[in-house]
């Protein structure tokens, strides 16, 4: 009952934000945000405190200021999302500005693949409908829900791979010369993940993107996804990571590290875009035995 509860709002939020400009879909949405933060202490909380640990030169007050910032750019991802529900693909196209393109094609013609990464950050869901690709996504919890938004991620051509026993498909994608996205910044319970540093903390994150850049030679494009004025977004790619090298011991974990600073700059250069909320930096298990077979497999 809670789940059709909830789908049937987000269907009333959508048909009265479909009929909305983007710019005034983005406000509503940050004015939402503005109420979450007040409302919603836990997770502000968890926000403050990663920004503590994350910019300890910065006041309290400057820190706040990120955190309610946060919440209003995020109030704003989930309106604009449900507004681009509405549009066809055209009209997607007219409200990007893209820097960078010459890359991401040159990427294209070694004929390998490419390999697109980004976080919880800016406007990612925008920058996977502009551009032909495969998303490596988790389904949602709610199954309404779930359908609505893989109708919007795939209403450009666009398909998703859900990550359990997704390796087979994601190497079919890359041997046909088709770009595959993921997300690298989510906190990540299983012996896959390899710890990298991230606002100077070990972060457990995902092995997926440096195992199968190892393995297939497709190279590795940083992808975001920025908000302008106007309703507008600018999407960026940026210059391909170099490969890792095959033939050192760390070449997994030292990979990770350098598409993890990428990111890390971005976030440093917008911290309100990105998701300080997410409980991202946790306690390191004890090493095992299995750690160095599992780094190695690229499961996903």
């Amino acid at each position: 009952m809670r789940l059709r509860f909830e789908a049937w709002l987000v269907a009333i939020v959508a048909a009265f934000v479909g009929r909305m400009p983007m710019r005034s879909a983005r406000n509503l949405g940050r004015a939402v945000g503005r109420l979450a933060c007040h409302l919603d202490r836990l997770h502000r909380r968890i926000a403050l405190d990663n920004l503590a640990h994350a910019f300890p030169s910065r006041t309290p007050a400057e820190r706040a200021a990120i955190a309610r910032g946060m919440f209003e750019h995020f109030g704003a991802v989930l309106f604009e999302l449900l507004k681009f529900g509405t549009l066809s693909p055209v009209q997607m196209q007219r409200l990007v500005d893209v820097e960078g393109e010459e890359r991401l094609n040159q990427a294209y013609q070694h004929g390998r693949g490419v390999l697109l990464f980004t976080g919880h950050f800016g406007y990612w869901e925008v920058q996977g409908l502009m551009h032909p690709i495969s998303v490596l996504a988790r389904p949602l919890d709610n199954p309404f829900l779930h359908q609505r938004l893989e109708r919007i991620r795939t209403r450009t051509g666009n398909s998703v791979i859900y990550r359990q026993g997704a390796i087979r498909r994601v190497l079919r994608e890359l041997a046909g010369n088709h770009g595959v996205a993921m997300l690298i910044d989510q906190h990540l319970h299983t012996p896959d993940a390899v710890y990298v540093d991230f606002f100077g903390r070990p972060a457990a994150t995902t092995n997926a993107l440096a195992a199968l850049a190892l393995r297939t030679g497709a190279p590795v494009i940083p992808a975001f996804a920025l908000p302008i004025s106007g309703g507008r977004y600018r999407l960026i790619y940026e210059h391909a990571v170099d490969p890792p090298r095959a033939d050192t011991p760390d070449a997994i974990r030292d990979f990770t590290q350098r598409c993890t600073d990428v990111l890390e700059m971005y976030v440093r250069r917008h911290p309100e875009l990105w998701l300080w909320m997410h409980r991202r930096w946790r306690e390191r298990p004890a090493p095992t035995a299995d750690l160095a077979v599992h780094e190695a497999s690229g499961d996903l």
